[in-house]
C-alpha cells in the first residue's frame, strides 16, 4: 500500500473509531425529565431532609459531600458573577464549545470530580454539610431569579440562561456519581 493510501486508510479507522465510540457514549445519557433546576431542586430538598451522619457521608470520592455542595454552589454563583480564571478564547471557542454540545445533546457530564474551579477558593472540607448544601440551594434560587447579563463559563465561553441550566444540573448529577445509592433520577 502506498504511503498516501495507508494515511487515508488510518484516518478513515480513526474516525470511524471515534464516531462509534461517541455514538456510543451519547447512547448512554441522562433521563431528560430529571435534567431541570425544579427537578434538581426537589433532589436537595430530599438530602436537605437527611441526619447530618448521612449526608455527610454520602461522597465516596476525593471531596466530601460539603466540598462537592460548596463546589457547585461556586459554580452557580460564578455563571452570576464571574468566574475568577478562564481557559484561553482559543479553548473556549473549540474544546469548551465542542464538550459543553456533546454534554447537553447526552443529557450528561462528565470531567475530573475533585477538580476545582481555577482560581476559586480552597474548599474547606470541615464546613458543616447542612450549610454547604443551603448554599447550593440558595445559589440556585438565586441564579432562577437572576435577570442580569450571565457570565461567560471558565471552559465553554458564551452560555445563555438555558444552557446555564442545563450545564449546572449536570454538572451537579456528574458529581452524584460518588454519592452512595443516589441515583440520578
Amino acid at each position: 500500500m502506498q504511503r498516501r493510501q495507508f494515511l487515508k486508510v488510518g484516518m478513515l479507522t480513526s474516525v470511524v473509531g471515534i464516531s462509534g465510540a461517541s455514538a456510543l457514549w451519547l447512547s448512554q445519557g441522562g433521563d431528560v425529565k430529571s435534567l431541570t433546576l425544579e427537578a434538581l431542586m426537589s433532589k436537595l430538598a430530599t438530602l436537605s431532609a437527611l441526619p447530618t451522619e448521612i449526608l455527610a457521608n454520602l461522597s465516596v470520592g476525593q471531596w466530601n459531600s460539603a466540598e462537592v455542595f460548596t463546589h457547585c454552589a461556586q459554580s452557580v454563583e460564578y455563571s452570576m458573577s464571574g468566574f475568577p480564571q478562564h481557559k484561553s478564547v482559543v479553548f473556549k471557542r473549540t474544546i469548551g464549545t465542542i464538550a459543553f454540545s456533546a454534554f447537553a445533546l447526552k443529557g450528561a457530564m462528565t470531567h475530573n470530580l475533585a477538580e476545582a474551579i481555577p482560581a476559586a477558593p480552597k474548599l474547606d472540607p470541615n464546613i458543616d454539610v447542612h450549610q454547604a448544601l443551603f448554599r447550593l440551594i440558595t445559589s440556585l434560587h438565586e441564579f432562577e431569579q437572576y435577570q442580569g447579563k450571565l457570565a461567560p463559563h471558565f471552559a465553554y465561553g458564551e452560555l445563555n440562561k438555558q444552557d446555564y441550566e442545563l450545564a449546572h444540573v449536570l454538572h451537579f448529577h456528574n458529581h452524584l456519581d460518588n454519592f452512595k445509592q443516589l441515583g440520578k433520577g
